[in-house]
This record gives structure tokens, C-alpha cells and sequence, in this order.
């Protein structure tokens, strides 16, 4: 306990604790909508093919004159196998005679049609503007409104892996300040590109920081925390994610334009750059970088802020060397990234934690897809699902206290999967019932997850803590590549891709088996602490 011994001398929960805590949520609240922004700004409205006798105002005359709207796009635009006007194709002449077509005549011949060469027209009723309506992504190009989410969540994967490294390198107070910097800078350039081209490259950019900003809180926040208070604070940083979602849908159902939504979700995160400048780097990180004297600067500097006295008279290096002689001799030579080779435990709990968190991304954004085509109503879908996140942080909060980490996981994970099994198996008659089971999976996976993020802070030691975080969450960042993907399957069994989500759950849950339990436990600062922690077995039957 002797890290905590020192926190508690600075003030485990002072000041400084609470500034960085709700900076990181309000942080988060802005950051998050990032990752979900494209559901608002590449949102598909209705279309049709573009047409001269009912688009172009200059064209007049005696017979158009006299026609509805209806009668004229019924002579110009084909129907649909569901009897509604195709929205890539129009005929290339007019069909008159279709006003006084018998609807029981059979015998016509198809009139000859064409693809939207003059372009296409598009219902602004909810959206006067996205990228989908700036760059014509329909029809033809409708493949490429996925390239945008692909690259952002490729990005996201690159930047867990590259800036997480940089982050135990060089500190998760600078790699974080430049993510929250590269982010608001690009996001903001994004909403004036040019071309398509450029906005996905500035999407990739700009999900190259995502993951890093929420990896670095966590880390600072936990490793400013004692061992007590940290699960409270990992659930509130999770919680602001939910906010997160909510803002962003009554933000967009307040801003309607594309631009103007990605300004007003940047803009304000070159805002937070003064407040987030007063962020003090972790002084564990320090510590186990061999950075003494810095590492008692900036404990002294916390103490300061929480209002302790005398914090330099007590707060001395003789001191802190003698609280944590035991990590310091453990630290003498430096780490190295090879170690991680030489730590069979490191490397069987980093591999659990990357399957647990590739399977959960899987379920999450599988159920996500699914969730969409509840209602059309999608800015209300937004606030209900980001509602339905919150609710089941803090419910896995309450659970943690009593369950311990282990058995919260394995519990939701199985809650889950059974969900997604039974409603997959349910009529489509059964909508309410349906989207309960629905409801249920979203919440029991959110609940998982949250658990495993406190989970994982605890397990893996904090001088690669950023390092294995990053390689994580590159797990989870292919899971929600490959959710989509398994949609693909339907064209051979319209059960299949749920019955993996449902059973990849499951599985999730069988690889927490082999962790530790760690409530209550002090944070592994070294690989051999984790390699040399005899009390494995005995923190087992804790659960």
C-alpha cells in the first residue's frame, strides 16, 4: 500500500482529484460524440433521381402546369418493388400514358430507364445538409458513406497502439494535452474540406488522438485515485461517455447542418486545453521512470492544492524512499518493452483482456445496428441509448461492491448473451418483447464493460499500463470493424449473425475465469509485482 500511503499524506480525495475528475468528464462529454458523429452528419436522407420537368424552374408550359407534383414525378421517376419511387433510377422520357394506365393492365411494356445523370434531389425535412447530400454518396457511391467510418476507427486503432507507447515514453500528461490538441484542430478543418478525399483523411487524423484521450484519463485519474475511491471514479469518466451520447443527440436535433454540428463538437476542445494545462503528470509514472525528485515535485504540488500543510517538511525524498523502497529497487533499470516477453502473467492476462474486449466491441456494435432500425426517430434513439449506457454503469457500480470485479463480468456477460440467444429465436411479432431483450443486451454489455475497465486498471502494471491499455484497445477498435461485417452472413441464415454475437458473449465471460480478483487490492506498479503476486489463488475465492 505504500503508493497509497503517499496519496493519502497529498490527499487522496482533495481538490485536485475532484478538477481532474470532473475536467475529464466534461472532457469525455465532448470527445465521445466524436465516435458516433457520423450516425448525424453522413445520416442518408430520402432521394430521387434529378429531373427537368419537375426540378427546373425555368421550364414552363400549359400541360406541366396543370399536373400535381405527384401526377409529374409519377411520368418521371419508376416504382419500386415496394411501390415507392426508385431513388437511383428515372425513365428517359417522360411516361404520359402511366396517368391513365389501368391498374390491372399487365401487358405494358417496361419503359426504359436511367441511371441519375443530371443528379439527385434530396428531402431536407430533417436534414438540410450532411456529407452524404455535399459529396452525392448515394446510389452508385453509397459504399464509399463506410469509408469515412472505417478510416476513423482504423485511425483509432493505429493511435491506440502508436500514441499509447509515446504515453509510457514521454508521460500521459503531454501524449494527452497533443491528442486534445491534434483532435479540436482537425475535427474543426474537417467541417471545411473541400472534397471527400480530404474529410476522411482529417477523420483518420482525427481518430488517430480518440482512444488516446480516453485511455490517458483513465490513467491519470487512477493513478491520482487511491485504491478505495478509483472504482467510483473509472464509473463516473464511463458515465460521461453515456452523457456523451446524449448531448450529441439533442445537439444535433438542435443543429441540423453537418458543418456546423462538427464545429460545435470540436471548437470547445481548444477551450478545455487551458483548464486541462493545470493537469499534473502521475507521479507513479515518474517514480517508476526513475524520476524521483520530479515525482516528489508534483506530489508536493497536489498536496498543495488539496490545502495540506507542511507538505514539503513531511513530503521529503527521504521519505518517499523509504515508503516505497521496495518499488524503487524494483525500477533501477529501466524498462524495456522486451520485458513484457519474460512475463507469462502479464502476457495471459493482456491476452484474456484483448478477447474479452474484441468480443464485447463485437456485441456492442452488432446490438447498435440492430437498436437503429427501431424507429426512425433517430436523434430520440440517441438520448434513449446513451440513457441506457448510464443507467447500466452505475448498476454495475453497485454490483462491484458486492460481487468483486470477476463475477460482475462474468455475470453481465452472460446476461447478455442469453438475451441476444433467446431474441434471436423470438417472432417478429413480438416487437415489444423483442426490443426489450434488445434493451437488456445493450445494458448487460455497458454494465461488462464497465467492470472490465476497473478490472483492467488493476491487473496490468502501471509502467506499461498505457503500453497493454493501447493494445487493447486496438482489440476492441477490430471488434467494431468486424460487428458490420458479420451482417454479411445474413444472405445464408437470417439467425446466424446473432447467434455469434450471443455466443462470442458468452465466451467473453469463460475468459475472465482464469483472472485474479483485484478489489481491494493495491495497484501492480512493476511486471514483478505481477509476475512475483503470490496471492493470486488466495484473491480468487474472494469473489
Amino acid at each position: 500500500m505504500s503508493f497509497d500511503e503517499l496519496l493519502d499524506q497529498a490527499g487522496g480525495l482533495g481538490r485536485f482529484q475532484i478538477f481532474q475528475l470532473v475536467l475529464f468528464c466534461v472532457t469525455n462529454i465532448l470527445t465521445y460524440p466524436h465516435i458516433v458523429l457520423e450516425n448525424f452528419t453522413a445520416a442518408t436522407p430520402d432521394h430521387r433521381c434529378w429531373v427537368q420537368i419537375l426540378d427546373n424552374d425555368t421550364v414552363s408550359g400549359n400541360v406541366t402546369g396543370t399536373l400535381s407534383q405527384d401526377a409529374l414525378l409519377r411520368i418521371s421517376i419508376p416504382l419500386d418493388s415496394n411501390l415507392r419511387p426508385e431513388k437511383c433510377r428515372r425513365f428517359i422520357h417522360p411516361q404520359w400514358q402511366l396517368l391513365h394506365l389501368n391498374e390491372t393492365d399487365t401487358n405494358t411494356a417496361e419503359p426504359d430507364t436511367e441511371p441519375c445523370v443530371d443528379g439527385w434531389v434530396y428531402d431536407r425535412s430533417y436534414f438540410p445538409s450532411t456529407i452524404i447530400t455535399e459529396w452525392d454518396l448515394v446510389c452508385e457511391s453509397q459504399s464509399l458513406k463506410s469509408v469515412d467510418q472505417t478510416l476513423f476507427m482504423t485511425g483509432s486503432l493505429l493511435g491506440s497502439l502508436i500514441y499509447s507507447l509515446l504515453s509510457d515514453r514521454f508521460g500521459r500528461k503531454v501524449v494527452y494535452l497533443w491528442c486534445l490538441l491534434q483532435l479540436g484542430i482537425v475535427d474543426t478543418a474537417a467541417a471545411f474540406a473541400p472534397t471527400f478525399l480530404i474529410y476522411c483523411i482529417l477523420r483518420f487524423w482525427a481518430g488517430l488522438s480518440v482512444a488516446t484521450i480516453m485511455i490517458n484519463s483513465f490513467c491519470l485519474m487512477s493513478e491520482w485515485t487511491m485504491s478505495q475511491r478509483k472504482s467510483v471514479g473509472i464509473v463516473l469518466i464511463l458515465s460521461s461517455y453515456s452523457i456523451g451520447q446524449m448531448f450529441l443527440g439533442g445537439l444535433a436535433f438542435a443543429i441540423r447542418k453537418w458543418y456546423t454540428l462538427h464545429l460545435a463538437v470540436s471548437i470547445p476542445l481548444l477551450v478545455l486545453l487551458l483548464p486541462s494545462r493545470k493537469l499534473v503528470e502521475s507521479f507513479r509514472w515518474l517514480i517508476v521512470r526513475n524520476q524521483l525528485e520530479k515525482g516528489v515535485k508534483e506530489l508536493r504540488r497536489v498536496a498543495h492544492i488539496n490545502g495540506k500543510k507542511n507538505a514539503e517538511e513531511t513530503l521529503t525524498i527521504e521519505f518517499v524512499k523509504s515508503t516505497i523502497q521496495k518499488e524503487l529497487d524494483a525500477v533501477q533499470v529501466k524498462p524495456s518493452i522486451f520485458q513484457l516477453f519474460h512475463a507469462p502473467k502479464v502476457i495471459m492476462r493482456t491476452c484474456c483482456l484483448c478477447f474479452f474486449r474484441f468480443s464485447n466491441a463485437v456485441t456492442f456494435y452488432g446490438l447498435v445496428l440492430n437498436l437503429q432500425h427501431l424507429g426512425s426517430n433517430i436523434f430520440l434513439f440517441q438520448v434513449l441509448f446513451g440513457a441506457i449506457m448510464l443507467t447500466a454503469s452505475f448498476v454495475s457500480l453497485w454490483t462491484l461492491n458486492y460481487m468483486g470485479r470477476r463475477t460482475n463480468q462474468i455475470f453481465f456477460s452472460f446476461l447478455a448473451g442469453v438475451s441476444i440467444l433467446v431474441n434471436t429465436f423470438l417472432p417478429q411479432e413480438m416487437q415489444t418483447l423483442r426490443v426489450s431483450l434488445a434493451t437488456l443486451g445493450v445494458g448487460s454489455v455497458s454494465a461488462a464493460i464497465t467492470g472490465y475497465v476497473i478490472h483492467q486498471t488493476e491487473l496490468l502494471p502501471t509502467v506499461f499500463r498505457s503500453t497493454l491499455g493501447g493494445i487493447i484497445s486496438g482489440f476492441h477498435r477490430i471488434g467494431a470493424i468486424v460487428a458490420p461485417l458479420l451482417m454479411t452472413f445474413l444472405g445464408y441464415s437470417l439467425h446466424l449473425p446473432w447467434i455469434i454475437y450471443g455466443v462470442i458473449t458468452l465466451l467473453s465471460g469463460l475468459v475472465i475465469l482464469p483472472l485474479p480478483e483485484t478489489r481491494n487490492q493495491p495497484l501492480a506498479n512493476t511486471i514483478q509485482d505481477v509476475e512475483n503476486n503470490h496471492s493470486d489463488q488466495k484473491n480468487m475465492v474472494l469473489v
